[in-house]
């Protein structure tokens, strides 16, 4: 596994970090068997990613408290990444969606984010977070400044609850208010290899400022690991439903795509999955991929994606496969 510096902080993180969405079961992943993702977490550890990452709206807290399980006898092995301004409590904030019975208001106000930080420390069992990130900005009609988020988040720094700053979802403006009221080392946001909307300004705007590069979805929710093929359909309700990927006019098409990569997959001795990980990597050396891993065989097969480098040939065509599907 390589380790590279989170942004301008003082964290070395492993480059292939584990997302536990999926593991906080709910309406968008159904059930889940915590033991098993308890393992799939201690088996990241031992495969030498450091570098975990959830949410209090996973699973509206379930997320975290089984990563606080898995992590309770080795704390100090670990960078813990969570987040803020999703809150279910109570009605102040901008409503965002609803979801099993609750809903969701967007709120990074300091009050708010005071208030998610002490819940966190407590579902996940200890007493600072490593990288702790706004999950999504505040909006109309509920707008709250960058500046007072900043500042709140500064303070927690200062009081050591936690170490590095980290923003998710955000644009150009909320990136250059961030670093203007203060040091954000990571950015979150979606970037696989057939959406590549982040490269016309997200990713320079990271590597100007020297912040982290981290991208969700790597994989597509699957589409990308050549396990889906094309008669797959998307059942209505869940997270694969609504992507654009998964469409009838678009779904068939990427998996022949994917289809044509034998021949890479035979050169590196490899599957896709390492394929779209490796080519993420290759992206720049400020990257780092979120993968999510429920089981320990879809964590082995992430961890591998870390260890190829890909020729500078290869990491071409696999763009221009990409820019030729052109989805509808």
């Amino acid at each position: 596994m390589v380790y590279q510096r989170i942004g301008q902080s003082d964290l070395n993180a492993s480059v292939v970090a584990l997302g536990t969405w999926a593991i906080g079961g709910g309406t968008w992943w159904g059930e889940n068997n915590d033991m098993e993702s308890i393992r799939t977490i201690h088996a990241a550890i031992d495969q030498g990613i450091n570098l975990i990452d959830t949410a209090p709206v996973y699973g509206f807290g379930h997320s975290e408290e089984v990563v606080g399980k898995a992590i309770s006898d080795r704390r100090s092995k670990v960078l813990i990444s969570t987040k803020c301004g999703l809150r279910w409590t109570d009605e102040e904030g901008s409503f965002f969606f609803s979801a099993d019975g609750k809903n969701v208001y967007r709120n990074l106000t300091r009050r708010a984010i005071r208030d998610d930080l002490e819940n966190s420390l407590r579902r996940l069992g200890t007493d600072y977070i490593d990288i702790y990130i706004t999950h999504w900005q505040s909006k109309e009609p509920f707008l709250t400044p960058v500046s007072e988020t900043m500042e709140a988040l500064t303070e927690l720094k200062k009081e050591g609850k936690i170490r590095a700053i980290g923003a998710s979802n955000v644009n150009i403006s909320h990136i250059e208010d961030y670093t203007k009221y203060g040091q954000l080392d990571l950015i979150q946001e979606k970037y696989s290899i057939i959406d590549r909307r982040v490269e016309k300004d997200l990713l320079p705007i990271a590597k100007k400022h020297s912040i982290t590069f981290q991208a969700y979805s790597p994989l597509e929710q699957g589409l990308l690991t050549g396990k889906i093929r094309r008669d797959y359909v998307a059942v209505e309700g869940t997270t694969r439903y609504d992507q654009k990927a998964f469409k009838p006019e678009n779904l068939p098409r990427v998996v022949d795509m994917v289809d044509s990569w034998k021949d890479l997959c035979l050169k590196y001795n490899c599957t896709p999955t390492h394929l779209a990980i490796a080519w993420l990597l290759a992206q720049g050396n400020h990257m780092n991929v979120l993968c999510g891993a429920r089981k320990i065989e879809q964590l082995e097969d992430n961890v591998k994606g870390s260890d190829i480098t890909l020729d500078s040939a290869d990491i071409a065509r696999i763009r221009e496969n990409a820019e030729s599907l052109k989805m509808l």
